[in-house]
């Protein structure tokens, strides 16, 4: 039986965004758009749904008269992944 994919993580960007901070554990907004290429816009809305799930935490701050807005995975988040990659795995066994 194939398990079931999280749909919040089976959108390419918001999944390359979990990715990015599994990896760094922490990024700022401008080094996740660098990464990922997409347009600043998009990828605020697709952070705002994985924080709205709690899967990543936000912290907007100011550096000098600049706004910044740094991302961290939570525990929730982390799960999330993981559980993810084990599904994934599901299928690509059925696959060989």
């Amino acid at each position: 039986m194939f398990e079931k994919l999280d749909p919040l993580l089976h959108s390419e960007l918001r999944l390359a965004v979990m990715s990015i901070l599994i990896d760094v554990g922490e990024a700022d907004f401008t080094f996740i758009r660098e990464q990922t290429g997409a347009t600043a816009g998009n990828l605020s809305v697709q952070i705002d749904k994985l924080q709205q799930a709690e899967y990543i935490e936000v912290r907007k701050s100011f550096e000098g008269k600049r706004p910044k807005t740094s991302c961290k995975i939570t525990g929730k988040g982390q799960k999330a992944f993981e559980g993810y990659v084990e599904a994934i795995k599901t299928y690509l066994d059925k696959k060989a």
